[in-house]
């Protein structure tokens, strides 16, 4: 028997899933909380030249796929010409069957260019030619490539130096997608070399006009940025932590600290994870004053390759799970906090998928009684944004928590093709509900099931981070 590849009914393997899922999930749209997208690029309304652009030009999952395979650097990051790059990439494809980035490649040929030719040596060519006509009509500028996704919300990840200049434009074109800026203030809150640190102070100096010489002027210029940011329409700050640090008594031994750091002395690691502890409590209680959700992205080792980051920089596909301990340090940085009652909605990310039940049981610790889902366990998430890993954050959330407030999925991408990673996660959440009505462990009958996917679709995260209404 023929089985078809990525058909209509893929991962839809009972009657109940089916129906969910065109019922109440496939028409949903997208609400993309996380995202590295380019604000700059919506803005300008970018066309690309060539699939390999927008395809490999900032991909490091298909850059460590890639290299896996044998392909040198001149086709991943290096300056070999786009279609040889695209077809060492149709190479490395067959090799890559039951890699999420199989399924991603070939969903992302069907949703956006109509193909649904298998990628491979002997197809790269006219797939090749074929999506590059289409990428040189209109219909596939950057906003098209949006509208196509049914995307409502994009929020891109920027630094607090940043000017938010293209955010600025799309907010007075009147956009009708909503491309909003989150604050990522890593730079300032993590601390490794103490040089290249405070020249990061000197630029966040002058982008808040504050001359920061000491803990309380660089909060100034954190909290300075902080409205600059919300007054573009930010609701949400971002943080990358390997684990998470906290020391009882940062508050009191930031200042010292700092000041010893802004005159060139270097510290220890416990005394700079003492100053990033400080911080994020500072930024935490901001948030709450403003009514944002905080984000915190644990557990990743970044960089691992000195000889590749020397040479290619950060972001490049050389980061790795981590196997560091994180629950003492969650369960204090969240309860110094909610002792002032400035604990804001948080979601919490976790790249150890060891971690599941342990954040989703943290989590319960800090429900407020006050906002339905306030603390929230973030979608698989980087290594485990793949069928496996969004089933067993479901299966962890569902079990410890509150499956029918939970937000639901996000990209995490620099690229204007990943969305349908949306319909992944739909599916995947569709056929667990269907599967467990048909094993008569759900009702098929009661409205509150649909209801309840497409909350976690779409309006969940509308009500939760409170940035636009719900359509219909």
């Amino acid at each position: 028997m023929d089985i078809p590849f990525l058909d209509s009914e893929f991962l839809l393997n009972t009657d109940s899933a089916r129906t969910l899922y065109h019922t109440n999930a496939e028409s949903q749209p997208i609400f993309d909380y996380h995202s590295h997208l380019s604000a700059k690029e919506v803005a300008q309304d970018r066309m690309y030249s060539t699939i390999a652009e927008v395809w490999l030009g900032g991909d490091h999952y298909k850059w460590r796929a890639m290299r896996s395979n044998g392909v040198s650097e001149e086709f991943c990051t290096g300056a070999g010409d786009d279609k040889q790059k695209f077809k060492k990439w149709a190479e490395t494809i067959p090799f890559a069957l039951r890699n999420p980035l199989f399924i991603w490649t070939h969903l992302e040929l069907r949703r956006y260019f109509g193909v649904t030719q298998v990628l491979s040596p002997e197809t790269a060519d006219s797939i090749y030619d074929r999506c590059n006509e289409l990428l040189a009509t209109p219909e596939f500028s950057v906003k098209n490539l949006l509208r196509k996704m049914n995307v409502q919300v994009v929020c891109t990840t920027d630094d607090p130096v940043d000017d938010l200049r293209w955010h600025r434009e799309l907010k007075e074109s009147q956009f009708e997608i909503q491309v909003l800026p989150t604050y990522r203030p890593d730079k300032a809150t993590t601390i490794q070399n103490v040089t290249a640190y405070n020249d990061y102070l000197n630029v966040l100096s002058e982008a808040a006009d504050i001359d920061i010489r000491d803990f309380t002027s660089l909060i100034e210029a954190l909290r300075k940025r902080h409205d600059f940011f919300h007054a573009l329409g930010c609701r949400v700050s971002d943080h990358g932590l390997g684990t998470v640090p906290f020391n009882t008594d940062a508050r009191e031994m930031a200042p010292g600290l700092f000041k010893r750091l802004r005159s060139g002395q270097d510290l220890d690691p416990n005394q700079k994870n003492t100053i990033s502890c400080a911080l994020l409590q500072e930024i935490a209680r901001m948030n709450a004053e403003k009514d944002w959700v905080m984000q915190i992205h644990i557990g990743a080792t970044r960089n691992n390759n000195e000889r590749m980051f020397k040479k290619l920089g950060p972001d490049t596909g050389f980061d790795a799970i981590g196997d560091d301990r994180i629950g003492k340090g969650i369960v204090e940085l969240l309860s110094s906090i909610e002792q002032e009652s400035k604990l804001p909605k948080t979601v919490l990310f976790n790249s150890n998928p060891r971690d599941n039940e342990l954040i989703c049981s943290i989590m319960g610790c800090f429900q407020d009684g006050r906002i339905p889902g306030k603390i929230q366990h973030g979608p698989g998430w980087w290594f485990l944004d793949q069928a496996d890993g969004m089933k067993r954050q479901i299966e962890a959330l569902s079990n410890l928590g509150l499956l029918g407030r939970f937000i639901g999925m996000t990209t995490d991408s620099r690229s204007f093709l990943s969305f349908p990673r949306h319909e992944l996660f739909r599916r995947i959440l569709c056929g667990i509900i269907g599967e467990d009505i048909e094993k008569g462990l759900v009702p098929g009958n009661e409205p509150f099931v649909g209801d309840l996917v497409e909350r976690i679709c779409f309006r969940n995260a509308v009500e939760y981070f409170g940035i636009v209404k719900a359509k219909g």
